[in-house]
């Protein structure tokens, strides 16, 4: 006879993969990545004839691409902190 004391066990154990506290996490990167993206927008010109040099601003070649990376980095975070919580 199949002992099935060992299903039970490890269903009762496997929980949601993904806490509130990581999901929240998650979301704060991903509205981070969005802000960066903000910032790094706009800067054109109506005329193709007329150099814009607003484009090469501290905000578009600094700032963005900083923030950018900084959403990153906490998305990665978020996602090692749902795996670590995981594996206990």
């Amino acid at each position: 006879m199949v002992s099935y004391s060992n299903k039970n066990e490890s269903s009762e154990k496997a929980g949601m993969a993904i806490t509130r506290k990581g999901l929240w996490l998650l979301l704060a990167g991903f509205l981070v990545m969005v802000l960066g993206y903000i910032l790094l927008s706009g800067g054109g010109s109506d005329d193709p004839q007329v150099f814009n040099y607003a484009m090469f601003d501290f905000r578009r070649l600094v700032l963005a691409p900083v923030v950018i990376i900084a959403g990153i980095v906490v998305e990665i975070v978020a996602i090692m902190k749902v795996f670590k919580k995981e594996e206990k």
